[in-house]
């Protein structure tokens, strides 16, 4: 069953879930330096990541809230696997970039 909103709005502004999405955003970070120059949107990608490696905690910060509203987050809550974390976090960032 999904979050409440008041649940949602609670786990948008907790910090574990934050430090969390803070070690997803830099897994990301690190894969896009590493990948392929051919992969589509791969400049806006790279400045991503760069952007990640600066500031890592003002991008979880900016994140969390999309990844609250993901399906699984909603549906698992503060208790989401890190896998499934990590899929919801890239999903969110594949959006923004």
């Amino acid at each position: 069953m999904a979050l409440t909103y008041l649940e949602s709005s609670a786990l948008m502004g907790d910090v574990e879930l934050r430090n969390r999405i803070k070690v997803a955003v830099l897994t990301y970070a690190s894969y896009i330096l590493n990948e392929g120059t051919g992969v589509p949107a791969h400049t806006s990608r790279v400045r991503w990541a760069q952007q990640v490696y600066q500031s890592p905690d003002s991008v979880a910060a900016q994140v969390q809230p999309p990844v609250v509203m993901d399906g699984q987050v909603q549906l698992d809550g503060a208790a989401i696997t890190d896998a499934a974390l990590q899929t919801a976090v890239e999903g969110v960032v594949n959006k923004l970039i």
